[in-house]
């Protein structure tokens, strides 16, 4: 099967251009989506996808096509589908360069995805589509509990602690959490990289009839899929890894299509987003198709590296490297943490991350004072906030929150060759130790 590209388009050069239709993505590996999901919103000969800024699009000319509806009115496709190119009104419904991402984001996932301008965006529109009257959430990104404050001035919500159960519940004030309420998840957890068992989240919160909500951004496919675990929602700060370029902006929800009514759940999200603004912007949306070609190479290249660097530090602090280096090591950290060193989870977690761990680790000194000088000792990792770039970053996590120890920095491991991280890495230990002298 082909369609005709010119007579679309109106494009005299390639009137008689037929492009193949491609088979349904579902039959290609990670990679290959990431390359091709987008193939049916091909309407132009372009090999590399155009970028759009029009916010607004013209109607037809022919009065008798003029069919007024109103912005709620759900479209006549699936969630997560094509949105044809004749189909645009206005940029904040839908525009050609976020549609195309949303395309690729569901292949890519599982499930159908909304975008939204930043993680905390997609997290803020999600309590406002569940409003649950009680939150239960660990410590984890300290920027979902700043959105989560604002829900709770507007709303009155409770707010409870994700790893105390008794906290769930409170008789004398007559309330619990229940029916329609959050159980929010984030695994692997900021800053230090520990995952932590979806399954058994999602028993504790579908007893209660509550739901599941995972924030997955340290773990994208193909190293997590929530869904398979029990998620009843996933949120990403595709900024991270979706995006993996530390040039844009972008957050994702996608619904999970094991619960009953998920495409209500879609749609209604969808016509949110109208209303609530928080869309992203074209070049965003365009950069983000630009991402996702390289995505499986990316996640997957990062999380060897930092598998294999956190084994090198691990044998250094557990004496299996006793050599001068070992001992540098040990002289300066006092605790590394990652999960591929939960071995004591080893049953749940090699089933829940089986293709590798997240690409973020965690290194603990044994001073605030050697935590805040280490990153100045490094010449491949920058110094700054975020994480998921191709580029390795490390951050004195206490320059952007301050409910981390002081002795903490955060490393997010990039595409470099692993050896020159580790020998960079070692230097910053060895300069750190000179100094101490």
């Amino acid at each position: 099967m082909a369609h005709t590209n010119g007579a679309v388009n109106g494009n005299p050069n390639t009137a008689q251009l037929e492009i193949p239709d491609p088979p349904q993505p579902p039959t290609y590996s990670l990679a290959t989506l990431g390359v091709h999901a987008d193939d049916p919103i091909h309407d132009y000969s372009d090999v590399a996808p155009a970028l759009h800024v029009a916010t607004t699009f013209r109607y037809p000319s022919d009065p008798d096509q003029l069919n007024p509806v109103d912005d709620l009115d759900i479209p006549n496709r699936e969630p997560g589908s094509k949105v044809p190119g004749d189909a645009h009104i206005y940029s904040r419904l839908t525009a050609p360069n976020s549609s195309r991402l949303e395309l690729l984001l569901t292949s890519l996932i599982g499930a159908p995805c909304l975008t939204y301008s930043s993680g905390l965006a997609a997290f803020h529109a999600l309590l406002v589509y569940l409003h649950p009257k009680v939150v239960a959430i660990g410590a984890g990104y300290h920027g979902c509990h700043g959105v989560l404050a604002i829900y709770q001035k507007l709303t009155n919500c409770k707010i409870v602690d994700l790893f105390d159960e008794k906290s769930w519940d409170n008789e004398g004030e007559g309330w619990k959490l229940g029916i329609g309420d959050v159980v929010h998840l984030e695994t692997p957890v900021n800053p230090t990289g520990r995952a932590f068992n979806i399954r058994h989240y999602a028993e504790l919160a579908h007893k209660r009839g509550a739901v599941l909500t995972i924030d997955a951004t340290f773990a994208p496919p193909p190293l997590q899929d929530p869904f398979k675990w029990g998620a009843d929602y996933v949120m990403h700060s595709g900024t991270k890894y979706f995006g993996g370029h530390s040039d844009m902006l972008c957050g994702v929800i996608a619904i999970g299509k094991n619960r009953e009514g998920w495409e209500k759940d879609y749609w209604t999200m969808f016509g949110e987003r109208l209303h609530l603004g928080a869309v992203m912007g074209s070049l965003e949306g365009w950069l983000g198709v630009r991402s996702l070609r390289t995505f499986e190479l990316r996640v997957m290249r990062q999380s060897q590296n930092a598998d294999k660097i956190v084994a090198f530090i691990d044998d250094c602090m557990t004496g299996v490297d006793a050599s001068e280096d070992g001992k540098v090591v040990k002289g300066v950290v006092a605790k590394i943490e990652h999960a591929s060193l939960q071995r004591d989870d080893a049953a749940w977690l090699k089933k829940q991350m089986p293709n590798g761990f997240g690409p973020v680790f965690s290194i603990s000194f044994k001073t605030a004072a050697q935590a805040r000088r280490f990153p100045s000792k490094l010449q491949l990792f920058h110094h700054a906030t975020s994480l998921g770039g191709v580029e390795s970053l490390i951050e004195w996590r206490r320059m952007s929150d301050n409910t981390v120890e002081p002795e903490l920095c955060r490393v997010s491991v990039g595409v470099e060759a692993w050896e020159d991280l580790r020998d960079d890495l070692l230097a910053g230990f060895k300069a750190l130790t000179e100094e101490a002298k």
